[in-house]
């Protein structure tokens, strides 16, 4: 086995529970326009089996809002839609209301202390990314991370391996030396199609997911004081996420 050298983490579920925000703003983002749409948790949760924010409203109206007279030219129309949702969704997140999930700030320190390398693997906008880390991590956070690979970055976003590739090519290391870290079935399909061994830590959205094949999937990350819980793999005697039990679950 392979020495870890890099942790790989998604974003909106992993870092932090952020689909409630990108919930929220695509709600008030309708309402601006005067469509009349307002998805539910309920929908959203099964939106979200769709990648991407563009990607999604054109799934919506496809299959779940056929009478909406599109527009002449309606892929520019949801790309301006899609791109004033995103404005919003920054501006949330700006304004601190989306925090970082408990244990990410606290195992990202603990990573860079011990020299390994980090990078982002995402579906969402690099914008959204830079927001999220500067807002809720640190001013200088997107420094700590050498390759921030975005779903509009490649050919196909999860679950197509492609966004883990590009980061392995940048990172120039091989599948071996990484970990990834995960909160969906769309995301370790993504992880596993790239050959990189995934934690999980499930969110409201996605606790009903397909995870066969990760190394551990836990309901959060975890505090020493807030302990998660192993919903399926073998933690040992640890209660959060820390480097020692990454190292170990990357090298069972």
């Amino acid at each position: 086995m392979k020495e870890l050298k890099a942790l790989l983490f998604d974003v909106d579920g992993t870092l932090a529970d952020a689909e409630d925000g990108h919930l929220v703003a695509f709600n008030h983002t309708f309402a601006e326009y005067g469509l009349g749409w307002n998805w539910s948790e309920e929908l959203y949760d099964e939106l979200l089996s769709v990648t991407g924010g563009r990607e999604r409203i054109k799934f919506y109206i496809d299959q779940y809002n056929p009478v909406f007279e599109e527009p002449d030219d309606l892929d520019a129309f949801i790309a301006q839609m899609h791109k004033d949702k995103t404005n919003y969704f920054i501006q949330l997140m700006t304004e601190g209301g989306i925090p970082l999930r408990p244990g990410v700030k606290r195992l990202i320190n603990e990573a860079r202390e011990q020299g390994m390398r980090l990078a982002i693997t995402t579906t969402t906008s690099p914008a959204n990314v830079e927001a999220l880390l500067v807002s809720a991590m640190d001013p200088n956070a997107m420094s700590w991370f050498e390759v921030i690979a975005a779903g509009d970055m490649v050919k196909a976003k999860k679950p197509a391996p492609d966004v883990y590739l590009y980061a392995l090519k940048k990172l120039g290391l091989s599948a071996a030396e990484c970990i990834a870290l995960e909160d969906s079935e769309n995301g370790i399909r993504s992880s596993q199609g790239a050959g990189i061994k995934t934690i999980i830590a499930t969110n409201k959205y996605t606790r009903g997911h397909n995870f066969t094949g990760a190394a551990i999937v836990l309901d959060q990350w975890g505090e020493p004081d807030q302990p998660f819980t192993v919903l399926s793999g073998d933690a040992g005697s640890s209660t959060c996420l820390d480097m020692a039990l990454v190292k170990r679950l990357h090298a069972s």
